[in-house]
C-alpha cells in the first residue's frame, strides 16, 4: 500500500513537473522565463507571448492538478487524504519543475486544477474573487493572493468537516502568498504591472 502511495506522490510530481508554457514555447522557439518577469507560469506567458499563448498554458497547468488529484491518486484504492497528497505533488511539480532546473511557475494554475477536482464551490469562490479583485485594481498577483485566502474562509464556514481539505487549503494560501513576495514588493514600490485591460476604473 505505501508503495503505491509513493508511486501516485511521485507520478503526480512528475505530471506536474511538465511546464506549459515551455512545453510550447519549446514549439515555437521561445522561452518565457528569459522575458517578463522570469517566471514559467500563465501571467507572464501573457506578457511576453499574448492572451491564447497564456490561455493554452493555463489550461495545461490547471489540467495537471486537475489529472493528478482526480485520476492518478484514484487509480486502484484511494483515501480521503491520497487526492490531496497527489494534488500537492503536482503543485510542487510545477513550482520546483525537475524537468527545468527547479525553475517552474508559481503554483496557481495547479492548484487551480487541483480545488476544481476536490470542491468545485469552493473553485468558484476563488475565481468570482480573483476577477472581482482583477477588474478593480488590475493586479493579476494580489487577485490570485485573495483569491487563494477565499478557499480556506470559504471552506471554514461550508464544508469544516473535510480537515484535510481545509488544513490544505491553509498550505496552499500561504504559499501562493510566499511564491507571490516580489509581486508584494513591486506593489508596494507601485512598479507592479496592472492588467489594465480588464480594469474598470482606470487611471486617466
Amino acid at each position: 500500500m505505501y508503495i503505491s502511495v509513493i508511486i501516485k506522490i511521485l507520478f503526480s510530481y512528475l505530471l506536474g513537473s511538465l511546464s506549459g508554457s515551455l512545453i510550447l514555447g519549446k514549439i515555437l522557439n521561445v522561452d518565457v522565463r528569459k522575458s517578463g518577469s522570469g517566471n514559467a507560469g500563465s501571467t507572464n506567458a501573457f506578457r511576453v507571448m499574448g492572451a491564447k499563448f497564456a490561455l493554452l498554458v493555463l489550461l495545461i497547468d490547471i489540467s495537471k492538478g486537475y489529472f493528478a488529484t482526480s485520476l492518478i491518486a484514484n487509480v486502484g484504492s484511494s483515501t480521503e487524504l491520497l487526492p490531496i497528497l497527489c494534488g500537492i505533488a503536482a503543485i510542487t511539480g510545477h513550482i520546483f519543475p525537475i524537468f527545468y532546473q527547479f525553475k517552474g511557475g508559481k503554483g496557481a494554475g495547479a492548484a487551480i486544477g487541483m480545488i476544481f477536482a476536490i470542491y468545485p464551490l469552493a473553485f468558484l469562490v476563488a475565481i468570482l474573487t480573483w476577477l472581482i479583485i482583477l477588474v478593480f485594481t488590475g493586479f493579476v498577483g494580489l487577485s490570485t493572493i485573495l483569491a487563494s485566502i477565499s478557499v480556506p474562509l470559504f471552506t471554514l464556514f461550508y464544508q469544516s468537516s473535510n480537515m484535510y481539505f481545509m488544513n490544505f487549503s491553509i498550505v496552499l494560501a500561504i504559499l501562493i502568498i510566499l511564491t507571490h513576495i516580489k509581486n508584494i514588493k513591486r506593489m508596494i514600490k507601485g512598479t507592479e504591472n496592472r492588467f489594465e485591460k480588464m480594469m474598470i476604473f482606470k487611471s486617466k
